[in-house]
């Protein structure tokens, strides 16, 4: 194949780095890049906010749910859905901004997973690592608070970047024949290639592990959707002035 496909074929979390700094102008390149990613309607409802204080990392690795590598890594961004923005330019030409559409949120939380990529492969070719933190979820009011965040504008996840101090292998996915359909949604491939995936899976975690994680991933499943994931989230999104109409 080529680089890039080789590239995006190899990412991995990096959750260890060295003290080796990223400059300012990089993270300015990679932020471009993130800019130059699809946006539905030009809307860009994106906002990263690169946290520089230490204190802040330290209380954001702790909402997070203990992740130092929030502390650690050379730049930490936390990204923003934004329709604060779009808001301010809709009054700015003297319209009437129509609040809590779910429209609005489903855009935004797009721009904000698109752009983020785009910024991580750019941060991938220059032989950087990064890992997203969906943890900040666990707690999205106190982020929001210690990083005032108007209304309209919500945390969806943060990201570390920074040299890697560590070489993980690569997770394996999921087989193609359970991901990609023809002209209609196949379930009864799940029997075959799901089945095929827990036994990829479990000796992905022996080997990485040693022996010691002797898993699959529809126990993992089970695990995460057999519960209720972040049930807060529904009234802290409507809090934010979302998901009301």
């Amino acid at each position: 194949m080529n680089p890039t496909i080789n590239l995006l074929k190899s990412h991995r979390s990096i959750r260890k780095f060295t003290d080796e700094p990223v400059s300012q102008e990089i993270v300015d390149e990679l932020i471009l890049c993130g800019q130059a990613a699809a946006t539905s309607s030009n809307v860009q409802a994106v906002t990263a906010v690169q946290i520089h204080d230490s204190d802040k990392r330290e209380t954001l690795a702790k909402l997070a749910g203990g992740q130092p590598y929030v502390a650690s890594a050379a730049a930490f961004f936390v990204y923003c859905a934004d329709m604060n923005r779009p808001k301010y330019a809709c009054e700015k030409q003297g319209g009437d901004f129509s609040p809590g559409m779910t429209e609005h949120f489903i855009i935004a939380t797009v721009d904000v997973a698109l752009a983020a990529q785009n910024t991580v492969v750019a941060a991938e070719s220059l032989g950087l690592g990064i890992c997203y933190i969906g943890g900040l979820r666990n707690n999205p009011v106190e982020v929001s608070e210690l990083l005032e965040l108007p209304e309209h504008v919500y945390p969806v996840f943060g990201l570390c970047i920074g040299h890697p101090a560590q070489d993980p292998e690569v997770k394996p996915r999921m087989p193609i024949e359970a991901v990609l359909m023809y002209d209609k949604y196949d379930a009864s491939i799940f029997d075959n290639s799901v089945s095929l995936y827990d036994d990829t899976v479990r000796e992905y975690y022996k080997s990485r592990t040693s022996g010691k994680k002797d898993s699959t991933w529809s126990q993992e499943m089970k695990a995460l959707v057999g519960k209720e994931s972040r049930p807060h989230m529904s009234s802290f999104l409507k809090g934010r002035g979302f998901l009301k109409k």
